[in-house]
């Protein structure tokens, strides 16, 4: 994993995803799928253009890596309370600080029911 220039000129995806003007709305406070399907995660991915919430690569199902294979919206944010950083999939960069708008961030860590 590389790290993103704090201005992020070598990503147009995270630049973008930096200069939206409008929040995404989570899809809920847990794993989309996991949650149909009676799944667990470790933690939670917040999808920056469309709001799917899907678990980490480090959860048995890696659902939020393979919404990025489904649909190729190229980047999430971390979806934990007290992380900011965000990561590009097609570019495989991270930054360290992806702001949040109103109600993109998670308020408590959501454990699996």
């Amino acid at each position: 994993m590389t790290a993103a220039s704090e201005d992020t000129d070598t990503c147009n995806h995270l630049a973008t995803a930096q200069k939206r003007h409008a929040a995404v709305k989570p899809s809920g406070h847990g794993c989309v799928e996991c949650l149909k399907a009676g799944g667990i995660w470790v933690h939670l991915r917040l999808c920056m253009t469309c709001g799917h919430v899907g678990c980490c690569d480090n959860s048995p199902n890696r659902h939020a890596t393979k919404h990025f294979h489904a649909t190729s919206h190229p980047v999430i944010r971390s979806y934990e309370p007290g992380e900011d950083w965000g990561y590009c999939f097609p570019d495989e960069l991270f930054v360290e600080v992806l702001p949040a708008k109103p109600g993109e961030a998670a308020t408590r860590h959501f454990d699996p029911p």
